[in-house]
């Protein structure tokens, strides 16, 4: 979990209590390197609302997100790399790691199509920082022919 830097001092019950009545946004990979910039490079897949309360009591070291509705349609066509938290008033609260693997957030499907239903099935928060990706790729530009950025 990235947190927006407004909310850093925040406990993981207060960031729960935050998203009450807020939206989860899937969006397909290129996920900023801070909650606190836009979202530049990836189309909106689906768009979940939360409940309020929107988590119910964790298992098995599971969240139980509580949603109006699950599964929802989806709005475009992608495979989902991240997902953005934000309250009832649109404020960014957090980015999750979503999708396939070792992720905060995976779903019944590992790609959206348009108007078909995604469905969130399991929900954990991992410390900032403890995103299974290297950091250096989020925040590069890779082009064609050039090679990923390495780690040291």
């Amino acid at each position: 979990m990235n947190i927006a830097s407004a909310f850093g001092p925040f406990g993981l019950p207060e960031i729960k209590a935050l998203l009450d009545g807020g939206t989860l946004t899937v969006y397909s990979v290129a996920r900023p390197f801070s909650a606190d910039l836009p979202v530049d490079r990836s189309g909106v897949l689906a768009t979940f609302t939360f409940a309020s309360p929107a988590f119910g009591d964790a298992v098995d070291g599971f969240e139980t997100p509580l949603f109006v509705a699950n599964p929802v349609a989806a709005s475009s066509v992608g495979t989902p790399g991240f997902a953005r938290a934000r309250r009832a008033d649109g404020t960014v609260v957090a980015d999750f790691s979503a999708g396939p693997g070792d992720r905060e957030i995976k779903f019944g499907e590992v790609s959206c199509s348009n108007g078909a239903p995604v469905r969130l099935t399991r929900f954990r928060f991992i410390a900032e920082g403890g995103w299974p990706e290297q950091p250096d790729y989020y925040d590069s530009r890779p082009r064609p022919g050039f090679p990923l950025p390495q780690s040291l």
